[in-house]
């Protein structure tokens, strides 16, 4: 199918619109390149993502930004052991109306917000980590029965802090699925270290201006799934998802030696949206095989659950992803 001459001008402006925003991020975030890279995909994908690192990493600082430069109401919740449902949904209080009378009016939580940060999510109960799931997969919520619509565009992103497990309860297998990328934020690079101690202990407020509209990153996408994908591309990225699971016949041999389970069917389908996504916002209209490979690591290190082997063997799942890269052929027809 040829893309239409509108379709073709908004994916110049999906491409313009991510260097302005790069451009307005790079004032306050130093380095971080592929963690932001990874926030704007999952941004114009419409998905929802993980961010993992020690604290100091600017994990909020980066979501609270990006929020900022494209106009969105941002809210952050604590995740606490004490957090209940009704603090992230909201609940009915009493409330005097223009009457007089009093009756139950239903106060939102602050889960209705365009960029919710659920930050340290794994410090709360499963009950309450639940409570995001419905807000994640079906952009509603339901109190007491009743269900309320979030406004689009809506995102999650979530913080875990990997060194502290005191305290603190893993997510489901079924919660991780839902988050497009698991977003690993590393130490940053000496010199980049020395910029950011410069820069936030001085006097110098950063100006941040906002550069793409909600309509604009609405517009943004519902381009993204208008965009088409080959099927040999197709086959590449179910085929690397396939190839994560262990099974008696076919699978390859360090899967079943040091995994209990592989990605779901969810992984390639945010494979084939992430890589709609890289490709607008580096000036193509199709996707290509690199697309798939670059995206893998991100969408498939929170999917995949290693055995024991792994574990004692110091196995992460980062390495068995490139291992499946190596493993599966690129399909040498339909591009």
């Amino acid at each position: 199918m040829d893309p239409t001459t509108a379709d073709v001008d908004l994916a110049d402006r999906i491409r313009e619109g991510r260097e302005k925003i790069l451009t307005e991020v790079r004032k306050v975030i130093i380095g971080q390149d592929e963690a932001v890279e990874h926030v704007l995909l999952t941004l114009f994908v419409g998905g929802n993502s993980l961010l993992i690192g020690v604290p100091g990493l600017a994990k909020t600082l980066l979501i609270h930004t990006i929020a900022q430069v494209l106009d969105l109401d941002f809210s952050r919740i604590q995740f606490t052991p004490d957090l209940m449902p009704s603090d992230i949904t909201g609940t009915d209080i009493i409330q005097q109306r223009a009457d007089g009378s009093r009756g139950l009016e239903f106060a939102p939580g602050p889960i209705f917000a365009n960029v919710v940060l659920a930050d340290e999510v794994n410090r709360t109960p499963p009950k309450t980590q639940a409570a995001l799931l419905e807000a994640m997969q079906e952009h509603r919520v339901t109190v007491q029965g009743k269900t309320f619509e979030l406004d689009p565009p809506f995102f999650v992103f979530a913080t875990q802090n990997p060194i502290e497990l005191e305290g603190t309860y893993p997510l489901p297998e079924a919660q991780l699925d839902r988050f497009m990328f698991l977003i690993r934020m590393e130490h940053l690079e000496e010199e980049e270290e020395m910029e950011v101690v410069r820069s936030t202990t001085d006097d110098r407020v950063p100006d941040l201006s906002p550069v793409v509209s909600k309509a604009d990153l609405i517009a943004f996408q519902e381009l993204v799934r208008r965009v088409p994908v080959a099927d040999a591309v197709l086959r590449y990225a179910v085929g690397l998802v396939r190839a994560s699971r262990p099974s008696a016949n076919g699978s390859h041999d360090f899967i079943n030696k040091w995994v209990s389970y592989g990605a779901s069917v969810r992984a390639a389908q945010y494979l084939i949206l992430g890589g709609k996504a890289r490709a607008l916002t580096q000036g193509r209209l199709t996707v290509s095989f690199e697309d798939i490979r670059a995206l893998a690591a991100p969408v498939l290190r929170h999917r995949i659950l290693t055995n024991f082997h792994a574990e004692s063997e110091g196995r992460t799942t980062d390495e068995l992803v490139t291992m499946i890269l190596k493993a599966v052929p690129t399909p040498s027809s339909g591009m």
